[in-house]
């Protein structure tokens, strides 16, 4: 899997750095995002503004990412959600679940400025 990682403050961005988020990509996501949490990042921004497709493995990595971070009172949330993606999180009902973004600088607005404690 390819992707970069960008640290700040109050916040890590994991970029997705692939073409589709499937069964193939989907265990190593929910891996280093769950690896992530483990050390102590309490905020996740997942980019996939290089992502053009998913499929139920690839929203599953998303469901665990959403569960990983707000079980400790974190934030995790998505931006650069492709046409195709969007509307597979609507049909699934996840597009109300998970806090989408359209842009980093929006995604960046959902993350509290202070970590919960």
């Amino acid at each position: 899997m390819k992707y970069s990682l960008k640290k700040d403050t109050h916040y890590t961005i994991l970029k997705l750095e692939e073409k589709r988020l499937d069964s193939t990509i989907a265990p190593e996501l929910k891996s280093e995002m769950l690896n992530l949490q483990a050390i102590g990042t309490t905020n996740l921004i997942l980019d996939l503004s290089a992502t053009q497709y998913a499929d139920s493995s690839g929203l599953s990595a998303l469901l665990t990412g959403n569960r990983a971070f707000g079980e400790n009172g974190g934030c995790f949330v998505i931006n650069g959600v492709s046409d195709f993606i969007t509307k597979l999180l609507s049909i699934s009902k996840l597009i109300n679940v998970l806090n989408i973004a359209e842009s980093e600088a929006q995604a960046i607005k959902f993350i509290p400025d202070e970590p919960s404690v």
